[in-house]
């Protein structure tokens, strides 16, 4: 272990608190020292009050092998993120109010509307579902995230990130909440406006290029050039119904297709895949009606 190590956790578990981000109990960090052994905060301690004596080391089973404290209840979380992504070298998780905020709602934050953002996190942040602690469902979801992120959000439980270090995983969680924010302040301020798929996928090519998808994301992006976007009945394997005969050129009505959409998803985040079939259902009865 560097020697220092054990003063930069405890120094990042202050800036955690000092950021507004956790209260209470809240939060935890976590840092690799080798293949089977992570340095970790202790549980029941504020953020603001973990010192060095207080870090304990657990194993890959999240067994304390150094310290006396007692881990916390989410080391399984971080443990399954560590499987996840192997490069992963730090993980932390923290309650920043905005990004916090999104997750409860069951709001998503999967939209590329900021260039610089996209770039750094990916064409948006992820949610994973509304889960019980320690549960199949909740590690499942988590893991999949991971492999396909740096940051996420956990419904009803606030956000994740991962980096090469602690510093990394800590600038990687001050954007997911600052994104949160500029989002939250742009819809009061009359929406938000994304990037066009030609954009998008411009941002992402040099995302790639730069090296900056996480190792487990499922492929790279496709040249801007070719990319296009894709329905989402196509994507599905469906056919557009056609229109029918004498039909007007009169667009759906897409805000009264998002509310239907919100009403079915009944405040929760949807599910993986969940959202483009829900797309594609209210887009085909609303061409079906005109």
């Amino acid at each position: 272990m560097r020697p220092q190590l054990r003063a930069e956790l405890a120094r990042l578990a202050r800036r955690l608190h000092a950021a507004g981000w956790v209260a209470n109990h809240d939060g935890n960090a976590s840092v690799r020292l080798g293949r089977d052994r992570f340095l970790c905060t202790p549980t029941a301690v504020s953020k603001a009050d973990v010192d060095e004596p207080m870090l304990i080391v657990v194993d890959a089973a999240g067994k304390v092998v150094e310290g006396s404290r007692k881990p916390f209840g989410e080391l399984d979380v971080h443990l399954a993120i560590y499987r996840a992504r192997p490069d992963a070298q730090a993980v932390l998780h923290a309650h920043p109010p905005h990004a916090t905020a999104f997750g409860v709602a069951g709001v998503s934050l999967e939209l590329a509307a900021m260039p610089e953002v996209l770039v750094s996190l990916g064409a948006g942040v992820p949610t994973v579902p509304l889960a019980l602690p320690k549960s199949a469902e909740l590690l499942d979801g988590v893991t999949k995230a991971a492999r396909a992120s740096h940051a996420f959000l956990v419904a009803g439980n606030g956000a994740f990130s991962m980096g090469a270090d602690l510093d990394q995983a800590f600038l990687r969680l001050e954007l997911v909440e600052h994104y949160a924010r500029v989002v939250h302040l742009a819809r009061q301020l009359g929406g938000v406006r994304e990037l066009s798929p030609e954009q998008r996928q411009k941002m992402l090519d040099a995302r790639a290029k730069a090296g900056l998808e996480p190792p487990g994301a499922s492929s790279s992006p496709a040249p801007a050039e070719s990319a296009k976007p894709v329905p989402a009945a196509a994507a599905s394997g469906k056919a557009w119904p056609a229109r029918k005969a004498g039909a007007g050129a009169t667009p759906p009505d897409y805000e009264a297709i998002a509310a239907k959409i919100a009403q079915r998803l009944g405040g929760r985040a949807p599910a993986e895949g969940e959202l483009r079939r829900l797309v594609s259902e209210e887009v085909r009865a609303a061409l079906d009606a005109t």
